[in-house]
Order: structure tokens, then C-alpha cells, then sequence
């Protein structure tokens, strides 16, 4: 059977994993509508499910980091937060990159989910 992997980088190589030589992997992708681009005559698109375990420890977030993850929680773009704090759409991206580090995010939806999974930012 003809399978495309679907889901983030670190799902989709525990999945890989759990498979072994089941199926003939014909492709990954991080999103079903990639996968179906990437294999449109797939057998099927296997989404591999989140993987739920957060690291115990974690670096903190820098004051300016809380405040632009609280930011982004808000659903501002990098060059409105950019604006809004007076720094260049650069230095955001290089924040975002470091907040999406400290959490083990891979994007700012997973990275504002993990945050406020622990509290981070308030509801």
C-alpha cells in the first residue's frame, strides 16, 4: 500500500518508526492538503497524531519573549508586532525562533498551545 506521512517533522519520523516496512512511504508532508499535492494517487494519507509529551524542563522566556508571545497569542502579525514595539520584523523572527526553541515548538500555534499548557500566557 502507497502511503503519504502527514503531520510535523518529529510525528512523522515517531510514525516512520511505529510502521517499520509496513507500507511504501511514497512521501511526507506537514499538511494533508501538501500530501495531497505532493501524492495525489496515494492509497493513503497517514496523519500522525501529536505527540503529547512536553519537556519536563524548559529554558525561560525572556521578559521581551513573554511579551511577544502574548503577542502573537493575540493573533498580531511579525510586522505589527514589529511596529508595535519599535523594532525591526528581523528581530521578531529572531525572537519567534527563539521562543519556538525554549518550548520545543515547531510554529506560533503550537508555540501559544505549549505556553499556555504551562501557564505562560493568560486566558
Amino acid at each position: 500500500m502507497r502511503v503519504v506521512l502527514v503531520g510535523p517533522s518529529d510525528d512523522r519520523q515517531r510514525l516512520r518508526n511505529q510502521l517499520g516496512g509496513t507500507f511504501d512511504i511514497v512521501g511526507e508532508a506537514a499538511t494533508l492538503g501538501a500530501a495531497r499535492r505532493l501524492a495525489p494517487d496515494a492509497d493513503a494519507y497517514l496523519v500522525a497524531a501529536p505527540s503529547e509529551r512536553e519537556p519536563t524542563f524548559f529554558e525561560s522566556l525572556t521578559p521581551r519573549e513573554s511579551e511577544i508571545l502574548a503577542l502573537v497569542a493575540d493573533g498580531l502579525s511579525n510586522k505589527t508586532i514589529a511596529t508595535r514595539l519599535g523594532v525591526s520584523d528581523e528581530t521578531v523572527k529572531f525572537h519567534l525562533t527563539s521562543i519556538f526553541g525554549k518550548l520545543g515548538a515547531s510554529n506560533r500555534t503550537d508555540a501559544v498551545r505549549r505556553a499556555i499548557r504551562r501557564g505562560l500566557i493568560p486566558l
